[in-house]
């Protein structure tokens, strides 16, 4: 184990600064719509990208995965969420043969974690299509740029791809990726935990039954 590595770890503060109270008593009967004020107020205290999170996927062996992505969209009554990627991914492969994820986000500015986990449906392909063409020119020709998660030969062929597929993009605006999915998770579960300097924290867990939820507090 590299010690220093380990000290400079250790000497960097964690949950520092002040951070906001959360009374559990006072949150929203519905994941969705807390989630929603959370956000709100990560957006107006100027958290950095707080629309960026973690999918969690496992495979048909049980095998996780988890990599960083954008949330594209929510429905706060539904308590669903909304990303997008290719189908030919190595997430693509993952919730293809294990529909099931899980969703995380983490805001140091605010120390407040928040996970989700569900199901996950595919949405339709004209959802897909506006989401796609709803993005900037950079993003659209990096979705025609090679196959997500295939092996890379090395920068030439990145390039290469690159050039090819502005061209594309260029002649046909339209264009849309024939493996471009937009996936919706409906969470059947979400924590929100509010940290605490001094480590008493706040842990608030609901849990879907039927069309209500149930919450409680859980130990930090």
């Amino acid at each position: 184990m590299d010690e220093q590595l380990l000290a400079r770890m250790r000497s960097t503060p964690v949950l520092a600064g002040s951070l906001p109270r959360f009374d559990p008593g006072h949150a929203d009967p519905a994941p969705g719509r807390q989630f929603a004020h959370w956000l709100g107020d990560a957006l107006d205290d100027g958290v950095p990208e707080p629309h960026v999170m973690t999918l969690s996927t496992a495979d048909r062996d049980g095998r996780p995965s988890a990599r960083v992505l954008m949330l594209r969209g929510i429905d706060s009554d539904a308590c669903a969420f909304v990303f997008a990627s290719d189908a030919g991914s190595r997430k693509g492969h993952d919730l293809s043969a294990n529909p099931h994820a899980a969703l995380s986000w983490y805001w140091p500015l605010h120390g407040r974690q928040i996970r989700a986990a569900g199901s996950v449906e595919v949405l339709d392909a004209e959802t897909a299509r506006r989401d796609f063409l709803g993005r900037g020119e950079p993003s659209r020709v990096a979705g025609f740029t090679g196959r997500m998660s295939a092996p890379l030969a090395g920068p030439g062929a990145y390039d290469e791809e690159r050039r090819r597929a502005t061209g594309l993009v260029a002649a046909d605006p339209g264009a849309v990726p024939a493996g471009h999915t937009v996936y919706r998770l409906r969470a059947e579960e979400m924590e929100f935990f509010q940290g605490d300097p001094d480590s008493f924290h706040v842990r608030l867990h609901y849990v879907r039954q039927g069309g209500d939820w149930r919450r409680g507090l859980l130990w930090p």
